[in-house]
C-alpha cells in the first residue's frame, strides 16, 4: 500500500538526515565525520574566546578539556588574543631584615592603568607575589620568566637560576640550571618561533674585563655560551627588549660595565644591538641619523606591536621618541614626537616606557613618585603622583594565555 503523503515527507525528511549523495547512490553518512565536524565547530568558536573562562570550561566535559588543552589550539587562541594587556613589576613595601615576600606582579589593561595608575598598583586582584630575591627578566606569549639571585657574601658574585610561571594556570617550570655571575650583568628573555623555544640570553661583565654571553633554553640542561656581544648595555637593570624574535639593548662600545661615567660618553660609543634568538648571533644597528648628540640622560628603547621605539631627551629641554617602523631596516627610522619639557610641565624626566601603538608615553618626572603620561593623539598630559609606596615600577607587554611550561 503507497504511504500517505505525511509519511513520504517524513520520511523523505528522516532520509535526508541519515544519508548523503555519492555520484548517483545514496549513502549513510559518517558519524565520525559529524563528530570531527562538531569539534571543529567547537574549536573556533572557543579560540575567541578570553582566556580565564577557557580554564574553567576545560572542565564541562572531556571533548572540551582535549580541544582546549591541544597545543594547535593553544597558539590559535594566542594569536587570536587582544594585545592590550601589561605587567607591572612594583615594590610595595619597604625592604626590610627578614621579610620575606617583597616584589607583586600587577596585570592590568593598559586603558586601566593610563586612566588610574595609583588604584591600579595598589589593587589586590589581579596581583601575583614574588620573593625579595626574585625579579623579572621578561614576558613573552603569556609566560613570564622569573629570575631568582643568590649573593655571596664579601663578594660581587651571585648565583641565579630562571624560571618560567604562567600566571593565569599557576604552572611554575623547573629552575634552570645555576649560572653565576658577577654584580654587572643584564639578562633578556624571548621566544624563538623556529624552534618553539623560550630563551633567556646573558650578558657579564667578568672581573678581567671580557664579555661572556650566555644562552639557556628552557627544558636544556646547560647555559650554551656563545660568541661575545659587541657591546655592553650601559644600565645593568634593562632587561632586553624582545621584537621579532630578537632582543635588543642600547649598548658601549667600549664597556665598562656599571661603572661608567655618562658625561664621557661620545656619540660614537653608543650603538643598538640585537641578538637574534634562532641563530644565536648578535648584529648593530645604526641609531637613527637625525641624532646629532649625545643625549643628556642614558636613552632607553620601548616596543609595542611590531615597532621598536627609542626615547631620549634633546639638550635637557625636549623629550624625543623614534619609531623604527620596519624592524631590522635602519632606514625606517621615524621621528615620531618631538616636545618641550615646558609643555610636560617638567624641569627634567626621564623615558619610561612607550603604550598604545606609540600614543602614549610614561615618563619620570622631576620627583622620584611622579610619573608623567603624554598622549599625542590629543597633546594632554596628565601628571600623576604616588604614595612612597609603591616607589618602583617596571611594565612589560602582557598577554594572558594558556601556553604550556617546559
Amino acid at each position: 500500500m503507497e504511504p500517505k503523503p505525511q509519511e513520504r515527507r517524513r520520511n523523505g525528511v528522516n532520509n535526508l538526515q541519515i544519508t548523503r549523495h555519492t555520484g548517483m547512490q545514496m549513502e549513510p553518512e559518517d558519524p565520525t565525520a559529524a563528530v570531527l565536524l562538531c569539534e571543529v565547530v567547537v574549536m573556533e568558536i572557543l579560540s575567541w574566546l578570553p582566556a580565564k573562562p577557557l580554564t574553567r570550561l576545560k572542565l564541562v566535559c572531556k571533548s572540551w578539556n582535549s580541544i582546549i588543552s591541544n597545543p594547535h589550539f593553544v597558539k590559535l587562541h594566542l594569536h587570536r588574543s587582544p594585545k592590550n594587556g601589561i605587567l607591572l613589576l612594583t615594590r610595595t613595601k619597604p625592604l626590610t631584615l627578614g621579610e620575606g615576600k617583597n616584589w607583586d606582579l600587577v596585570f592590568s589593561s593598559v586603558e586601566s592603568f593610563i586612566q588610574n595608575p595609583s588604584s591600579t598598583l595598589v589593587a589586590q586582584e589581579n596581583r601575583y607575589s614574588l620573593y625579595v630575591e626574585d625579579w623579572v627578566v621578561g614576558s613573552c606569549n603569556g609566560l613570564v620568566c622569573v629570575a631568582h639571585a643568590l649573593d655571596h657574601p664579601k663578594t660581587d658574585i651571585s648565583d641565579i637560576w630562571v624560571r618560567l610561571l604562567n600566571p593565569l594556570t599557576g604552572g611554575i617550570s623547573e629552575n634552570s640550571p645555576c649560572l653565576r655571575v658577577n654584580m654587572h650583568n643584564v639578562l633578556g628573555f624571548g621566544y624563538d618561533e623556529s624552534s618553539d623555544s623560550y630563551k633567556v640570553l646573558a650578558i657579564i661583565w667578568d672581573s678581567s674585563g671580557t664579555l661572556i654571553t650566555q644562552v639557556y633554553s628552557f627544558g636544556g640542561s646547560s647555559w650554551k655560551r656563545i660568541k661575545s656581544f659587541p657591546a655592553f648595555p650601559f644600565s645593568p637593570e634593562v632587561n632586553g627588549y624582545f621584537i621579532g624574535g630578537t632582543l635588543n639593548w642600547i649598548g658601549l662600545r667600549t664597556p665598562h660595565g656599571g661603572d661608567y661615567d655618562w658625561d664621557a660618553v661620545t656619540l660614537d660609543m653608543l650603538t643598538l644591538v640585537s641578538f637574534d634568538l634562532k641563530s644565536d648571533t648578535s648584529k648593530e644597528i645604526p641609531l637613527p641619523k637625525g641624532i646629532d648628540e649625545i643625549p643628556s640622560e642614558e636613552p632607553t628603547l620601548g616596543v609595542w606591536g611590531n615597532s621598536l621605539y627609542l626615547l631620549h631627551d634633546y639638550q635637557n629641554t625636549h623629550f624625543i621618541a623614534w619609531q623604527m617602523k620596519e624592524f631590522g631596516d635602519e632606514n625606517s627610522w621615524t621621528q615620531l614626537l618631538k616636545i618641550s619639557f615646558h609643555h610636560l610641565g617638567v624641569e627634567w624626566l626621564s623615558p619610561r616606557f612607550v603604550f598604545e601603538n606609540g600614543n602614549v608615553f610614561m615618563l619620570s618626572g622631576c620627583h622620584s613618585s611622579e610619573e608623567v603620561f603624554y598622549d599625542r593623539r590629543d597633546n594632554s598630559v596628565k601628571r600623576v603622583k604616588f604614595s612612597s609606596n609603591p616607589r618602583y615600577i617596571v611594565a612589560f607587554d602582557y598577554v594572558e594565555s594558556l601556553v604550556q611550561l617546559c
